[in-house]
């Protein structure tokens, strides 16, 4: 992955697929901001009208300086690494 890109994990305790993504993360060495929605309907608010979903795992790939970012909200974790890897 490019050091110019910043990853951000939106996740919840308990949920094996944000789990899936945080292992799949640190075996890559790849640092990460994670944002837990728990007991936070708002921040489900917010990937609601940024990403049509209110379900986690979701992950935001983008410049270091926060200027663009590409959301990754499906459950194919080969498809996270290309994303991760572009």
């Amino acid at each position: 992955m490019s050091a110019t890109k910043k990853v951000v994990l939106w996740s919840k305790t308990g949920c094996h697929y944000c789990a899936g993504v945080k292992d799949l993360l640190s075996n890559h060495n790849i640092a990460y901001e994670n944002i837990s929605v728990d007991g936070n309907d708002v921040l489900r608010d917010v990937l609601e009208v940024k990403y049509g979903v209110r379900h986690v795992p979701v992950v935001e790939v983008g410049s270091a300086d926060g200027s663009s970012y590409v959301g990754w909200t499906n459950l194919n974790l080969e498809e996270l690494e290309t994303l991760l890897h572009a």
